[in-house]
């Protein structure tokens, strides 16, 4: 690819963001310390939702939720196939079944007629996916799951910043899961959270990233005790003071960067309006789109194609992504196979993402609209 390729996804770090782990990295912890709750408690703050669990990645904070809703051996999870593997990898962690329920065509998001017919004795959980950044219908979702009992987890790794019906991502959901991946729209380097209303999935949660511990470090120092327990069986997802240092620091620049994305987001939609080869996925009134991925279907151009053309021309785009049911793995274990989630099959073969990133310069969007626009 060319030197001055214009990447898909870009983190963004200033000098305050510097100032603020260096300050970490001449202090006392450099982990399990103080900046952890500072961080939850901060996103609690700019979401709403009363308790946060900050971890390694978003895939622990995944695991953490399948593993405080009580996943095992035998029970089913319904979840979308268009996610990262994650999403559904984090069910086989805990001994449970993904079972993909298709999305709707235009917006790509879980369809909550598919997930009715996928609900059977055994089902536990739906996990509802913000695809691109924009948040499912979680309504239709929650009226679901108190029929059936279920509960419901917002896989919410693209939308933070975003809403539904004028209710803040981390606060639709039992329990809603981040990721703070360099990509996202705000980074610790790698890590993750999950936010809850619920104080007893919160604890169980703390307990699971520490191994299943009762208390931590920092707990232990300030009442000068050395005792602990583990009372279950845990894994090591903490995540570092520095990490979440970082965090506080790219927080309070969430709000002006939300809104450069929705402004190129709008570009975007302006360019490609009323043109049939080009199709971005539908955006509901009802919902503020975060916009992680800015996503379109080549109606008439051979999607493999245009990738390299646009790759080659300096377009870094992306495919997000691969249905999950029609991974090898997948395939293997499960016996998936194409015809299983129609809508997510098609749409794959079609879709391309977008450079999408506070600091894409004006002239860089038109270079990518112009691109895209001279496919053949």
């Amino acid at each position: 690819m060319p030197n001055k390729t214009i990447p898909y996804g870009k983190q963004s770090i200033d000098q305050s963001d510097i100032d603020a782990v260096v300050e970490v990295l001449k202090s006392d912890f450099i982990t399990t310390g103080p900046k952890i709750p500072e961080f939850e408690k901060a996103v609690c703050d700019f979401t709403g939702a009363k308790f946060a669990v900050a971890v390694s990645s978003g895939t622990a904070a995944l695991h953490c939720a399948m593993f405080a809703a009580g996943i095992k051996a035998g029970d089913e999870v319904i979840v979308t196939p268009m996610t990262f593997a994650a999403s559904s990898n984090a069910i086989l962690y805990c001994g449970g079944t993904p079972v993909f329920a298709d999305v709707l065509p235009g917006s790509l998001l879980i369809d909550p007629s598919e997930v009715k017919k996928k609900i059977s004795s055994r089902t536990k959980a739906i996990v509802a996916v913000d695809y691109a950044g924009q948040p499912c219908d979680y309504d239709a979702l929650k009226e679901i799951c108190l029929e059936h009992k279920l509960l419901l987890i917002s896989d919410a790794c693209h939308s933070l910043g975003g809403a539904y019906k004028g209710r803040n991502v981390g606060t639709l959901a039992d329990m809603t899961v981040l990721s703070f991946h360099p990509v996202k729209h705000i980074t610790t380097g790698e890590g993750g959270m999950i936010l809850t209303d619920n104080a007893d999935l919160a604890t169980k949660m703390r307990m699971f990233r520490g191994h299943g511990i009762s208390t931590d470090y920092r707990q232990r120092e300030e009442k000068g005790s050395w005792f602990y327990e583990m009372v279950d069986l845990g894994y090591n997802y903490r995540i570092t003071d520095f990490q979440c240092a970082l965090g506080i620091s790219q927080l309070k620049k969430l709000p002006a960067w939300i809104r450069r994305r929705q402004e190129i987001a709008g570009e975007y939609d302006v360019a490609f309006k009323n043109n049939p080869s080009i199709i971005p996925i539908e955006k509901s009134s009802d919902v503020s789109h975060a916009y992680h991925l800015y996503v379109i279907k080549l109606e008439k151009t051979d999607r493999n194609k245009a990738f390299t053309t646009l790759r080659n021309n300096g377009i870094g785009v992306n495919v997000h992504y691969i249905p999950v049911h029609l991974h090898p793995y997948y395939r293997k274990r499960f016996g998936t196979s194409e015809g299983l989630c129609p809508v997510a099959e098609d749409a794959f073969r079609k879709i391309v993402s977008l450079p999408m990133y506070p600091k894409l310069q004006d002239t860089e969007i038109r270079k990518v609209i112009d691109e895209v626009k001279s496919l053949k």
